[in-house]
């Protein structure tokens, strides 16, 4: 009985133990099938050393998926952000930003985000913070739209620079954020399928193109004429490409709850067109490639063709960018040299705006998928452009012609040729490759 009454209270020891474990283990599981749940969908492949990603569901599960795939990646990003940043402006500052933007960011974006967030396993705050220093930092970029006579088929061509600082660098690994490129294949549960060439924690870079044949680009333009009370372009540009049909519809996305000053390149596959929309928090212009404002001098039109780089040229809205509007000349020239006094670096934005246009005027009327990217990284390796490759060099760290990535779509096909930076090599200096939007969005997960 002696040893009976023992095991038996050895065994009602041990209960709350098993039990524990029990619970435990159920627990875990359900994390596993819950986890499993939200990567339903999500999944990465390569295709010529490109990492692909692609996110299905509702946008808290395709934010969780982002995050949980590119994990590491995600973390580097978004500590090379934060640490870019906080040379120029403190964190608690880009909070407030972001707190002051965040009532006119839709809730399906902000769950996005905390998906990406869970996912990686980093704060909310930490990427709502990145954002806001994307948004305040000064960088580059480039965009054409191109189509009827200016083309080789009639089609559109679209094309996109992204460019920022080739310096912005994770502190704990050393890895610079360039690296951590990716093409994002969208397919949201509600709205539209869209590519986006992207980095690791964003949900795009400033543009790509949606299964409607809508794409579009964006430019930062500073002016002092803006307000954090609207909506970061960051979410509007994800509007478009979830939700526009037309380019009427991208338009009105753009210019609703407007914040800083930017230009768009807005296209359409059919009928074919392009325009352009530049913004302050108080001015819009909408144009298109036979309008006045286009060949108001120094600058220049192109039949069917319109284009922008980080210049405003209407003219009022030019004035709240630049107290003379022609950016050229040994003024312009003088101004660039003082830039620290001056704010003003016009003069070498527009050796870029020039350098890509005479590449456009070379290929008129035979531009193509192929054409087109070949104008935009001819006039950004600036080979007739001594002063641009001068200012290349000597702008390095500072985002001026510093491309991260460089694409050309023909929305109306979804065929995408795209270029990725390197370690030590920008956009224009790297091998390109093709996708087409359709094919991806039919690619099986293996």
């Amino acid at each position: 009985m002696r040893n009976i009454l023992v095991i038996f209270i050895c065994l009602l020891l041990t209960l709350p133990i098993t039990q524990a474990n029990y619970l435990n283990t159920t627990q875990t599981e359900k994390q596993s099938s819950s986890r499993a749940a939200l990567l339903n969908g999500g999944w990465l492949e390569e295709r010529e050393n490109v990492t692909i990603l692609h996110v299905n569901g509702s946008n808290y599960q395709m934010g969780y998926q982002h995050g949980y795939l590119l994990q590491e990646k995600v973390q580097e990003n978004i500590r090379a952000f934060l640490d870019f940043a906080n040379t120029s402006i403190s964190y608690d500052a880009l909070l407030a930003m972001w707190d002051t933007m965040n009532v006119y960011v839709p809730q399906e974006y902000k769950d996005e985000l905390q998906g990406i967030a869970d996912g990686a396993n980093i704060s909310f705050n930490d990427i709502a913070v990145s954002i806001a220093a994307i948004e305040y930092a000064d960088h580059g970029c480039y965009g054409i739209a191109a189509w009827g006579p200016a083309t080789i088929d009639g089609k559109l061509y679209h094309a996109r620079s992204f460019d920022l600082p080739s310096t912005i660098q994770d502190p704990v690994t050393g890895r610079y954020a360039h690296n951590n490129t990716v093409l994002v294949v969208r397919k949201p549960t509600n709205g539209s399928a869209s590519l986006c060439p992207s980095i690791a924690g964003s949900f795009h870079t400033g543009g790509g193109i949606n299964e409607h044949g809508i794409a579009l680009g964006i430019q930062i333009c500073w002016s002092k004429d803006q307000t954090f009370q609207g909506n970061p372009y960051h979410f509007r540009v994800q509007q478009v490409l979830d939700y526009a049909t037309t380019a009427e519809d991208a338009i009105n996305i753009v210019n609703t709850n407007r914040t800083h000053g930017f230009n768009f390149i807005i296209s359409q596959a059919s009928p074919p067109e392009g325009f352009i929309v530049e913004q302050t928090a108080n001015h819009t212009y909408v144009g298109t490639y036979n309008d006045s404002v286009e060949s108001k001098h120094p600058f220049w039109g192109f039949d069917h063709v319109v284009r922008r780089t980080n210049v405003f040229l209407e003219t009022t809205i030019a004035e709240t960018q630049r107290k003379r509007y022609d950016p050229t000349g040994f003024i312009g020239f003088l101004n660039l040299l003082l830039y620290k006094k001056t704010n003003c670096p016009f003069f070498a934005v527009y050796q870029l705006y020039s350098s890509v246009s005479n590449e456009i005027n070379t290929s008129w009327g035979t531009m193509d998928l192929n054409g087109t990217m070949q104008a935009l990284q001819n006039g950004y390796r600036a080979d007739h452009n001594f002063l641009l490759r001068l200012i290349e060099i000597l702008g390095k760290g500072t985002g001026m012609a510093e491309a991260w990535n460089q694409w050309t779509a023909c929305p109306d096909t979804g065929d995408m040729v795209v270029s990725f930076a390197t370690h030590d090599q920008m956009a224009f200096k790297t091998e390109p490759h093709y996708f087409n939007l359709y094919d991806l969005l039919d690619a099986k997960q293996p």
